[in-house]
């Protein structure tokens, strides 16, 4: 349930558990934006089994990013196990890596479950891992 590092950071927005971020905004985070992002920061977490800079605000205005470990993210299409999870062309959402040729500095996780649902839903992931 708790396996995964993370930091609390200013968002410029409320973000939900398994949100894509990435460092910029109006603040220090906001949701990743566009597909294929070499930027990707983390991803939010509410399971965080060490939670650094813990004092600085709450679950809103300073959500924690988990930047290494085991996560739920956000994603679209189609995921096979062990896929590696890039972000998609929806804001702070990931999808599933296709093409062997895609740039390794977009990877920021692996999927640690398959699932066939083809909308938005929550993968448990490995995340800081190519």
């Amino acid at each position: 349930t708790y396996a995964d590092l993370a930091e609390r950071f200013a968002a410029d927005d409320v973000y939900d558990p398994g949100t894509v971020v990435q460092i910029g905004g109006a603040m220090e985070i906001t949701a990743v934006q566009y597909e294929l992002s070499e930027d990707v920061f983390g991803v939010i977490s509410n399971t965080a089994a060490y939670l650094m800079n813990a004092g600085a605000g709450n679950d809103s205005s300073h959500p924690p990013v988990a930047v290494s470990g085991r996560v739920e993210v956000k994603t679209i299409g189609k995921v096979r196990k062990g896929q590696r999870l890039i972000s998609s062309a929806v804001p702070g959402v990931a999808m599933g890596m296709v093409d062997p040729n895609t740039n390794r500095f977009a990877v920021f996780g692996r999927a640690l479950e398959d699932s066939n649902d083809s909308g938005i839903k929550l993968v448990e992931a490995a995340v800081g891992v190519n």
